[in-house]
């Protein structure tokens, strides 16, 4: 059974606990969502084209798409291959204090930390979804 859609679904909702995040200054979390909810539309991608997807790097999932696949992406969105290195560098120091020089994540991360996160990660599900409709 192909659960690609039940994938895209929670990559939007994973979007949707981002800015709810962000909203309830918790500006970490809203960039941990993003790239969470980019990891679960890359992986919708992958098995609708009938594959598996694993690991949660975001570079090395688009570049695991079949060529045509990745290619048509990275040109339906400008400076796609920057937008998922931003979001793979929110993967770890947003959740956990030792990955960080001194202090919590809470204290590191801000509103425009969380803002550009959910506009890369917004721009990069929105091609996800045309891509898969």
């Amino acid at each position: 059974m192909n659960r690609s859609a039940d994938w895209l679904h929670q990559a939007h909702s994973d979007l949707d606990l981002a800015a709810v995040s962000a909203a309830a200054g918790h500006h970490e979390w809203a960039c941990f969502a993003c790239h969470q909810a980019v990891e679960k539309a890359l992986k919708a991608l992958h098995l609708h084209h009938g594959q598996q997807a694993w690991g949660h790097g975001l570079g090395r999932s688009w570049r695991e798409l079949p060529p045509v696949v990745g290619a048509a992406l990275s040109e339906a969105l400008s400076d796609l291959e920057d937008r998922l290195r931003i979001l793979d560098a929110l993967y770890i120091p947003t959740r956990y204090p030792d990955s960080l020089p001194d202090g919590a994540p809470s204290d590191h991360f801000g509103r425009l930390q969380s803002d550009d996160a959910q506009r890369h990660a917004r721009s990069i599900v929105d091609a996800i979804t045309t891509a898969l409709a």
